[in-house]
């Protein structure tokens, strides 16, 4: 008899790839999402519904228990809030309580694997150096603090965890990311800045990938996942313009600029009790000098073995764009 998963964040952009992952190694997939979750895009896919209250604790030991969840993936969470306590009780709170109810389980969970960030960490201190998962960790945003919470609450249950921090994730259904496949294609490759940057992607697959093989290893540690490559600042936009055939015109705004606007947002914004695209503490992760990180860690522990560069990568998404008409 097959075993279960629980993942929570289901309706999502990596959620869906988790569910692949999932039921790639013939697991019965539960998928947690919110009654008016978006869920249309799941319904070829052998997945059953559960809709938690993380209010309630108990309610969640009973969703657990009634379907004998013997795995979870917590990937709900967000990325966008207006303050730093919304992030908390979404990212951390949420996530606590659902590993306190799967600490009542006792020993019938397997392992709870957590998807945190490399936010958490927060970017290198120079271009010379390099993430790895015993960097002092030092967020620079209230989502990276956000995580870093997280992490630490959960640690404390006696429940067996593993934690993975994906640095930039992209792929087929990504939002965020198509914005710039999306500007690049229009002609237009903007930057903040005239700075030296290094930056780390990682393919939302291998993120599903290696959270299925943390489910299924005895390792009960945190590691760090990108595909294993570091990249200049132009690069994301050279290999999307290559792919894409584009031209695309490169220019830099300077940075008072882009504070000022930042600033902007951020007052509007807060007038409506909306969570701003861009905030002036959002500029430090955006600019930040270096976010390379080292994964060998997750290849010796976990047996990560990343199937995407960022150039076979943006393939195999910019592919998907197109064929769901949304690039041409």
């Amino acid at each position: 008899m097959s075993e279960t998963v629980l993942i929570t964040g289901a309706s999502g952009f990596l959620g869906y790839h988790l569910i692949l992952a999932a039921l790639e190694k013939n697991l019965v997939v539960y998928a947690a999402v919110r009654k008016n979750s978006k869920v249309d895009h799941l319904k070829d896919l052998p997945v059953n519904y559960v809709f938690p209250d993380y209010n309630d604790i108990d309610k969640l030991a009973e969703i657990l228990k009634e379907n004998n969840i013997r795995y979870i993936i917590h990937a709900a969470g967000v990325t966008k809030a207006v303050k730093q306590r919304h992030y908390d009780d979404i990212n951390a709170v949420n996530s606590v309580q659902l590993g306190k109810a799967a600490e009542r389980l006792k020993c019938s969970l397997k392992k709870m694997v957590f998807i945190s960030s490399l936010a958490a960490v927060g970017p290198a201190a120079s271009l010379t150096e390099i993430i790895t998962e015993e960097t002092d960790p030092k967020p620079v945003t209230a989502y990276g603090r956000s995580k870093l919470l997280a992490e630490r609450e959960l640690k404390k249950l006696n429940i067996p965890l593993t934690i993975l921090r994906p640095t930039a994730v992209y792929g087929p259904r990504d939002k965020d990311i198509f914005i710039l496949l999306k500007t690049v294609s229009g002609g237009l490759d903007p930057y903040m800045g005239k700075i030296i940057q290094q930056l780390s992607f990682v393919h939302a697959a291998d993120v599903a990938d290696v959270a299925v093989l943390a489910l299924l290893s005895v390792a009960n540690d945190t590691y760090n996942i990108s595909d294993g490559q570091c990249y200049g600042r132009y690069e994301f936009a050279n290999l999307a313009k290559e792919i894409l055939t584009r031209k695309a015109f490169r220019f830099h705004i300077p940075m008072p600029l882009i504070k000022v606007l930042a600033y902007f947002l951020e007052t509007t914004n807060r007038w409506m009790n909306k969570p701003a695209i861009i905030n002036r503490e959002k500029l430090h992760e955006l600019v930040a000098a270096n976010w390379c990180c080292d994964i060998n860690k997750a290849k010796r522990e976990l047996n990560f073995n990343p199937k995407f560069s960022l150039k076979e990568g943006l393939e195999d998404s910019i592919k998907w764009y197109r064929k769901n008409n949304m690039l041409k």
